[in-house]
């Protein structure tokens, strides 16, 4: 299918979902922007209303308690993926403001993982502002002992005789950029993928060939610059409401660095978020994530894929990994709405859709289709983050369900 298809099928999402929003918006969800913190409810508040029950709303209120330092939130949670199956996590998320006129918040996302596949992961992901500089300094850390099932490479791989993986990772992005001009930045930095242990099942098939051809040995580092452009509008990236966010990344990959072959690719990615009504919270978020190999060859490990973006959020409904190819184009249009009106409870509904392609020259011939829906809880309303519950289907029976602090994109 051509790429311009692609875009039609976003744009008829999105359609279904403005649509939609224009029912919620009329019901009792709304919640007026203009309204006081201190009148919205969050987890903190609820927990204080049963500890502290001779204490008056104000004095149990979480804005007071915390508006003199950061705001805090950590939960401990479950999930269930299809390649993790039941996992344990403690995820926190921090926020803060760098400077007197409190423009931006700047994050820090810290987050552990074990699933019953023994399986364990440690991700630490920053966001920090510094206004006073025009300086934003990005960090990416991730640490990954990781069983699991790959299962060759482009759309049309079966879901019969996966191949079996296990390995350690390290990966360390760090990316510093500089304001040019309103909301508008350019940034160098540097990028680590470094894969060991690598261990495979040797089940004869394209997968395995393919893996084997690409990997080579039970190791691989790829080290290189990147060099970014960026424009982004929002004013929280935690939960944003409104505006524009685009980036593009050209990421060489140079064996004067450490890499182990010189490679590169170009990430591009885009975000719009569409406020629904003055009267209320509804949001219509749309996002495109696209990942191409531009030359040379990528470890297979490296390879653009499913669930290995910067926050491992792209193809809700399905395993992260299913789907790997030197090229990946991404869609997923996002409707969130609030269901109370103190703010404590949202929903959101999600549809998506990637073409993957194995060859630099392939066309997008196959769109893969995802959606679901999910729940959201206020967590901290200070800094509008809440907990994600998410459920996600696709094709050929993957589902699965998806947590996150914070919202998606």
């Amino acid at each position: 299918m051509k790429s311009w298809k692609y875009v039609i099928l976003l744009l008829m999402i999105a359609s279904m979902l403005a649509s939609s929003s224009a029912a919620l918006s009329q019901s009792a969800m709304k919640v007026r922007d203009e309204s006081p913190v201190y009148l919205q409810t969050d987890v903190s508040d609820i927990l204080h209303s049963i500890l502290n029950k001779k204490l008056n709303r104000e004095e149990r209120d979480s804005a007071r308690l915390k508006k003199n330092g950061p705001s805090i939130s950590a939960i401990p949670a479950f999930g269930y993926g299809i390649a993790t199956g039941l996992t344990g996590l403690i995820a926190t998320s921090t926020t803060f403001f760098t400077d007197k006129e409190r423009k931006r918040r700047s994050s820090v996302l810290l987050n552990g993982y074990y699933s019953v596949n023994k399986q364990y992961w440690f991700t630490a992901i920053s966001n920090i502002f510094l206004d006073k500089q025009k300086l934003r300094i990005f960090s990416d850390t991730r640490y990954y002992e990781f069983p699991t099932q790959t299962y060759g490479l482009g759309a049309y791989t079966p879901l019969s005789n996966p191949l079996q993986i296990d390995y350690s990772y390290l990966r360390f992005y760090q990316i510093l950029l500089r304001q040019v001009r309103d909301n508008f930045y350019l940034g160098i930095g540097y990028c680590l993928d470094k894969h060991w242990n690598i261990e495979v099942d040797s089940i004869p098939g394209k997968a395995l060939e393919q893996f084997v051809k690409y990997q080579k040995g039970n190791h691989s580092t790829s080290s290189g610059i990147s060099l970014s452009v960026m424009y982004d509008s929002r004013k929280s990236t935690v939960n944003p409401r409104n505006g524009y966010y685009a980036n593009i990344q050209f990421r060489p990959k140079m064996t004067i660095l450490g890499s182990d072959r010189n490679w590169q690719s170009l990430i591009i990615e885009v975000r719009h978020y569409i406020k629904l009504s003055h009267s209320s919270r509804n949001v219509l978020a749309l996002w495109s994530y696209n990942n191409i190999s531009l030359s040379g060859t990528p470890p297979y490990l490296d390879m653009p894929s499913i669930g290995w973006d910067n926050y491992s959020n792209t193809g809700r409904g399905y395993a992260p990994g299913r789907y790997t190819g030197r090229n990946i184009l991404y869609l997923e249009s996002e409707l969130r709405y609030s269901i109370t009106r103190n703010g404590l409870l949202g929903g959101v509904i999600f549809a998506n859709g990637q073409s993957v392609n194995e060859k630099i020259s392939d066309a997008c011939r196959k769109i893969i289709p995802g959606g679901g829906m999910g729940l959201r809880v206020k967590l901290n309303k200070l800094s509008d983050t809440n907990v994600g519950v998410d459920y996600g289907l696709g094709i050929r029976g993957s589902h699965g369900l998806f947590f996150n602090i914070g919202e998606v994109f």
